[in-house]
């Protein structure tokens, strides 16, 4: 995880409702709406981004949503606090997928355990009761994955992401198609719904969050260059690289 750079003390006081620093909380603009499919955020207890992170932001869209934090439950029913078919339920799938191989028009899949989607998607999406999401860094995600294995008996989904995450610079994704928790659960809840409004919804309420959070830093100061005196100016620099030839990374958030 990249290192998030602080807030003003005087804008750290958190709302009680989605746990943001006052100065990022969006609340007063989400509408939660009712949803058939039913959402659970489980969140590993070291995921510690309080001021970037999308959870609680996600499951307050949500009528009925389910944040929770832990290691483990001894089943999904447990997890949700209430009595459900794990089988109904899909989760997140967490493995390597080659999204190049999904059905032909299809940005959502269900795939099997090795990743490959399976034949018939329109049965295998058909009465999904709820989605699961786990939230965390990529190895915390997995930490709860292995540390639940009533995961091996829901549904697993993958996602085919058109655009980046909005977080842009403000982290890096070990994925090119990693997203926050809130735009992947956006993504899969609109579609499995059939509402693309509710995906705009959450995604204008956690753009907003993010560009208070640009507002709210201090401007940057520019770096002096001392020069020696006699010495001759610095030549100009040569541009970074960008674009298709350049490479980078980053620990995911």
């Amino acid at each position: 995880m990249t290192d998030t750079p602080a807030l003003p003390a005087a804008a750290t006081e958190a709302c009680p409702h989605c746990g943001k620093p006052a100065a990022l909380c969006v609340c007063d603009f989400v509408e939660p709406v009712e949803t058939r499919v039913r959402l659970a955020i489980l969140q590993h207890p070291q995921e510690q981004d309080v001021t970037l992170g999308s959870a609680r932001l996600a499951v307050r869209h949500i009528v009925g949503g389910i944040f929770k934090v832990g290691l483990s439950w001894p089943s999904l029913s447990k997890a949700v606090g209430r009595e459900v078919d794990v089988k109904r339920w899909a989760v997140m799938h967490l493995g390597s997928v080659d999204t190049d191989a999904f059905p032909p028009g299809r940005d959502l899949a269900v795939v099997d355990k090795d990743g490959k989607p399976v034949a018939d998607q329109a049965a295998a999406l058909k009465g999904i009761e709820g989605v699961v999401a786990f939230d965390g860094s990529w190895s915390q995600a997995k930490t709860l994955w292995w540390r639940n294995p009533w995961v091996l008996k829901a549904r697993r989904l993958v996602i085919r992401p058109a655009q980046p995450s909005l977080y842009g610079k403000l982290r890096k994704e070990p994925r090119r198609e990693g997203l926050s928790t809130l735009e992947a659960v956006a993504f899969v809840i609109s579609r499995l719904e059939g509402k693309p409004e509710i995906e705009k919804a959450m995604l204008s309420s956690f753009r907003r969050m993010l560009q208070r959070y640009r507002d709210s830093l201090p401007p940057p100061q520019e770096k002096s260059r001392k020069r020696r005196p006699g010495s001759p100016a610095s030549a100009p620099s040569a541009a970074p690289a960008s674009g298709p030839g350049s490479s980078g990374g980053g620990a995911n958030t």
